[in-house]
């Protein structure tokens, strides 16, 4: 079973929005870091605006990627095309790698020169101040963005907007050196550039890598297991794989569920497991696999029922016995009435083996084989003077066993198998299970003595509310 949370439009549209608000910021801060650094001649500036013009092609890059990863899944593409928000990261990450290089190259030349002419006016203040503002309000508006969309893409994008603001601070501090008297300022304030460039570049890295490579989201792993194990019905979990597609977590789930459960309950689990990962990954998409395991209190009527379950028999009335070392079982097993007997004893010896496979091979047992009930019988209420007769019966034979008080409710039918009779009864509310069946079985054989006609009784039992015995 999968539990698929599909992106909400709106939340693709949010997306797409955010990539072309950073498209317009990242040119715009390009062209003006540019036109101030030729200016003034400032590498920090220069290597910022660089900075800046690889930012604006990875943001036109995360607009096509966020665009394709909201495909819906095809032919081609089992699990969607998640995976291109990290394509386009890794990308990225080199365009990072590769400007921090040119900057430390140009900086190191710049050191080796003996006069060097900036020009540091207003122009490369002004230019700077409105870098780091702008940097600072799209950082904090794509993290969340990402966040909440699960964006590797926009991450990314907020990750570069980041880096730019704490070079562009690095970059004002190299402008403002020169300014006081310190030339080689502005070609030192460019390595922090680069470094802060290169760590913005291993960070996207890392991540995006580790989506390519199928890694386990380290941040939701622990919170998705955590409420798998919590859920109702679960033993354990066997085994969690999980791997990140853009927006979604895709991955399978093992859980063990006590093997004696219906189809119905295990299915009520999985479907619990299924809301309890939904709670604590709304994107999310696991499959649940159930794996049936034997619980150490297992008792041997159950043990012995779910073998017949498995065998599609229907058998009743074990009696389990310990005789010394060996465990000796008697068991009814209908089958069809009209069946020859070989195939009949066939199937009752494959039943015993399968006992014996579930218990050891020196388990006794011994079944019973007799005729499958009809599933249906048709009846009819039987003439009012029998059914007064049968009524008046088991009330006199009530008086007589002391146990069972107020016959009422009586019905008789009849079918092609014999009368049926229903009827409820009153016995006192402290006596056993045991007892109760005892006194109602005892009244059920003096009335079929006195009506052989009588197929089957089903006595229902009441706690008596007068309180008598």
């Amino acid at each position: 079973m999968t539990e698929t949370r599909a992106l909400h439009p709106d939340g693709a549209s949010r997306k797409i929005a955010a990539a072309k608000a950073s498209i317009a910021a990242s040119a715009f801060l390009a062209v003006a870091k540019l036109a101030a650094g030729l200016w003034s001649g400032s590498l920090a500036l220069l290597s910022e605006a660089g900075h800046a013009f690889v930012d604006t092609g990875a943001t036109v890059l995360t607009y096509f990627a966020v665009r394709e990863a909201e495909k819906p899944a095809d032919d081609e593409h089992h699990y969607g095309h998640g995976k291109y928000e990290a394509l386009a990261a890794l990308v990225e990450t080199g365009l990072l790698f590769g400007l921090a290089l040119i900057v430390v190259g140009e900086a190191i030349r710049r050191l080796g020169e003996a006069n060097i002419e900036i020009d540091a006016g207003w122009p490369a203040y002004g230019v700077l101040t409105v870098s780091i503002l702008v940097d600072f309000v799209r950082t904090r508006q794509l993290a969340d963005i990402a966040k909440a969309e699960r964006s590797d893409a926009l991450a990314a994008d907020a990750m570069h907007f980041a880096s730019d603001l704490v070079s562009s601070v690095l970059a004002l501090i190299g402008v403002a050196a020169v300014r006081f008297g310190f030339p080689q300022g502005d070609a030192l304030a460019s390595f922090g550039v680069a470094a802060f460039i290169a760590i913005a570049g291993y960070r996207l890295g890392r991540r995006t890598i580790g989506t390519l490579l199928d890694a386990a989201p380290r941040d939701i792993a622990p919170e998705i297991a955590r409420a798998i194990l919590e859920a109702p019905g679960v033993i354990a979990l066997d085994e969690l794989r999980l791997r990140s597609a853009g927006a979604e977590v895709i991955g399978d789930a093992t859980i063990a569920v006590a093997r004696t459960l219906r189809v119905e309950q295990a299915a009520r689990i999985k479907a619990g497991v299924s809301a309890a990962i939904l709670a604590v990954a709304p994107h999310a998409r696991i499959t649940i696999t159930v794996d049936a395991r034997a619980l150490d209190d297992e008792t041997v009527v159950e043990r012995i029922m779910l073998v017949a379950a498995r065998r599609h028999v229907t058998a009743h009335h074990v009696v389990a016995q310990q005789v010394g070392e060996t465990l000796s079982i008697g068991i009814d097993l209908e089958l069809d009435g009209a069946m020859p007997l070989g195939r009949a004893h066939a199937i009752a010896t494959d039943f015993e083996n399968a006992i014996r496979d579930e218990f050891g091979a020196d388990v006794e047992i011994d079944t019973h084989m007799e005729p499958l009930s009809p599933h249906v019988l048709i009846g009819c209420d039987a003439k009012p003077e029998l059914a007064r007769e049968i009524a008046d019966a088991l009330d006199r034979f009530r008086e007589r066993t002391g146990d069972v008080a107020d016959i009422h409710d009586v019905r008789v039918r009849e079918t092609a198998g014999g009368l049926i009779v229903h009827y409820h009864c009153a016995v006192d509310p402290n006596a056993s299970v045991a007892t109760m069946h005892e006194a109602v079985d005892a009244l059920e054989r003096r009335v079929r003595e006195e009506f052989p006609a009588i197929s089957r009784i089903v006595g229902h039992a009441e706690p008596d509310d007068r309180g008598r015995a």
